[in-house]
């Protein structure tokens, strides 16, 4: 992963945006568990709030691949279906997994 790259992306210096992303592999996590917890319920409204939480702050930093799916699961449940968000959930997971991994190569 090109952190650099992202980083000039956002208009910020390399060691702020890691910072950053730090921050966001811990409430990334925080907020899959909470997706998943609502999926295993039945509980869209909740998945709608989860979902959103990681778009957002996907969206802000430029990694447009988790953005894509948490997007996708915050539409399919503000419809009322959890349709794929189980396995979106799995591939969000290995997607922070990756940005934890990179970072802890860094330093």
């Amino acid at each position: 992963m090109n952190f650099r790259k992202l980083a000039e992306s956002q208009g910020l210096e390399e060691d702020e945006f890691l910072e950053l992303v730090e921050l966001f592999v811990e409430t990334c996590a925080s907020d899959l568990d909470r997706l998943q917890s609502a999926i295993a319920r039945g509980d869209t409204q909740l998945a709608v709030q989860a979902a959103h939480s990681i778009k957002g702050a996907s969206g802000n930093l430029g990694l447009h691949e988790i953005y894509e799916m948490a997007k996708s699961v915050e539409e399919k449940a503000r419809e009322k279906s959890l349709e794929g968000a189980t396995e979106a959930v799995k591939a969000m997971r290995e997607k922070n997994d990756q940005l934890s991994e990179s970072l802890r190569k860094l330093g």
